[in-house]
């Protein structure tokens, strides 16, 4: 066969009739005569010694390029001196690489070594690709056989970066990617909109595919006892091409069968809201803030000033204080226990279980249930626990407000916690302390309650991308008791103590504060939620004090950009 001849499937008959028998140990007939016309026999030629001739080299490897070429794994097994190993390799080359068809152009050899050229054309569902590389085979005298001249088999035969213990996979390399749009068709970037980076990737993961996205796919080296494959973090990111030599690294790419395409997601995203949200957390070393549209649920803006893959302001699940008296004030509202202009003492001291006080002591005898919301009174919440059932809070944040319901979102979030609770817990809870749980999020579906007179399940991708159900809460808040409620919040917005953080915001607005103890910290956490018209946000600064002054900027500033 001339050098540089191309072996490929069509071919192989016509080399293999040319070997004369290849795999046929050649025996050599002897006849011994007695001088008497004796028996004869047949004797086997003494077995090879020494390096292979050139001849040999060049038809081992041709007709070990040809059987594999032609995808009769045991032949071309066969002509190696590891016949398993080989047939592992060469199986996997087909199977789990995805090479429909393999073609070889063989070079001349320098000495033993003879190298080769790959053309193998990979095929993985709907993906097609051709594959183009080099690489080399060593041709070795085998110790048993007759000496016959065989491959000598190395991992490097298949691909020469394989080493032993490694093999190649054609597989999906990451999830479809996504272009993610806001409400308004304008692209979301985690260089632009930073509190989004762990955002994105999980939106990627979901919907890629939904959205219309194609995932790549890749030609990868796989290590045995390695993960098989370690999709990127990072939207868009090329793949690792780190070296897989250490036990834990990157599986290494070694060709792209398809970049994938990205599909276009819309989310229910402001990016002017966006903005705001990130820029009024950047003053805090750490705060979140979240933004929501009341009639619909639609999340508006997630901002967060720590960039980890934590999201405190969907995850968080901290004590939101004051702010948890908006439904405290709607389960006392329903049953008649308070109306916004019945008199209801602020005593500096008030005892359910343990002693409850207010912020720096203060009192007022003479408040109403309105001031008392107004001016934040714990005591005043704390005097009315024993008229309430101990379950009564849990029912009313749950079949009212929707809290601790199983959202779908379109991405993962807490739902908030309330349960019930007794003696000291039951009232530690109706002032937003004990084991009441929330995050931002939470807290702005709260306001976005008040403000629509009903729950609407927050969510950041519309559920028709996907068919998910909402969830629904039992009940709406009755009309008086929704009225009740905005007057209310009104009028901490407008005199009480949210007053400062919403000076300038005309309109139709509402709010309320919120300072939260946690144990072993020096100050309170700051909360602060509120809504001007159809948009409702809430945010919590650690550690930052009273609410009105740490969180309620950063809630003003989104408001305005709403």
């Amino acid at each position: 066969m001339h050098k540089g001849a191309k072996i490929a499937v069509g071919v192989v008959a016509a080399a293999v009739v040319g070997a004369g028998g290849l795999g046929a140990y050649h025996l050599v007939d002897a006849v011994a005569s007695d001088g008497g016309g004796g028996s004869s026999h047949t004797e086997a030629a003494p077995a090879e010694t020494g390096p292979p001739t050139a001849d040999e080299v060049e038809r081992t490897a041709r007709d070990f390029l040809a059987a594999w070429a032609a995808g009769d794994t045991a032949k071309a097994a066969g002509l190696t001196d590891d016949a398993a190993a080989a047939t592992t390799a060469l199986t996997g080359y087909r199977a789990d690489a995805h090479v429909e068809k393999v073609a070889f152009k063989q070079g001349a050899a320098t000495g033993a070594k003879v190298p080769f050229s790959v053309t193998a054309e990979v095929v993985f569902g709907k993906q097609r690709s051709t594959w183009t590389y080099d690489t080399a085979l060593s041709v070795i005298r085998g110790r048993t056989g007759a000496g016959r001249a065989l491959v000598g088999w190395q991992p490097s035969v298949v691909h020469p970066q394989l080493t032993a213990g490694q093999s190649l996979k054609t597989d999906v390399t990451q999830a479809a990617q996504i272009t993610a749009v806001d409400r308004e068709g304008r692209e979301l970037d985690a260089k632009d909109y930073p509190s989004l980076a762990p955002v994105l990737p999980e939106l990627r993961k979901r919907f890629g595919e939904k959205a219309g996205g194609e995932a790549g796919v890749e030609v990868r080296v796989e290590t045995a006892g390695q993960p098989a494959s370690v999709p990127s973090s990072t939207p868009g990111s090329a793949p690792n091409s780190a070296p897989n030599s250490a036990p834990n690294s990157a599986p290494k790419t070694l060709h792209v069968v398809s970049k994938g395409k990205p599909g276009k997601l819309r989310t229910t995203l402001d990016a002017n809201v966006q903005r705001a949200a990130e820029t009024a957390v950047s003053g805090h070393s750490d705060a979140s803030v979240v933004a929501v549209k009341p009639s619909t649920g639609e999340i508006l803006a997630v901002a967060n000033s720590k960039k980890t893959d934590f999201n405190a302001a969907l995850h968080g699940q901290t004590a939101p204080g004051s702010t948890m008296k908006i439904v405290t004030s709607a389960m006392l509202l329903e049953q008649g226990k308070a109306t916004p202009g019945k008199p209801l003492p602020c005593p500096k001291n008030a005892t359910y279980g343990m002693t409850f006080h207010n912020v720096e002591d203060s009192e007022n005898p003479g408040a109403t249930f309105a001031q008392d919301f107004a001016a934040s009174c714990n005591t005043a919440f704390i005097s009315l626990a024993g008229q309430v059932s101990d379950d009564a809070l849990a029912a009313e944040a749950r079949d009212v407000f929707g809290l601790g319901l199983e959202w779908k979102s379109g991405i993962t979030t807490f739902d908030g916690r309330v349960p019930s609770d007794s003696g000291a817990g039951k009232a530690a809870a109706m002032i937003g302390q004990g084991r009441v749980q929330m995050s931002p999020l939470n807290m702005a579906s709260v306001a976005a309650t008040v403000r629509n007179g009903s729950f609407r399940q927050p969510y950041l991708v519309d559920p028709s991308v996907d068919g998910r159900e909402l969830a629904k809460a039992p009940r709406a808040l009755p009309g008086p008791v929704a009225d009740n409620l905005r007057s209310m919040m009104r009028l901490t917005a407008l005199s009480g103590t949210g007053r400062k953080a919403m000076a300038g915001l005309g309109g139709d607005v509402g709010a309320k504060t919120g300072s939260a103890e946690v144990d072993n910290q020096t100050a309170p956490n700051g909360w602060f939620t509120a809504y001007r018209g159809d948009v409702a946000a809430a945010a919590v600064v650690p550690q930052g004090g009273h609410g009105g002054d740490s969180a309620g900027p950063i809630v003003a500033a989104v408001l305005r950009a709403g």
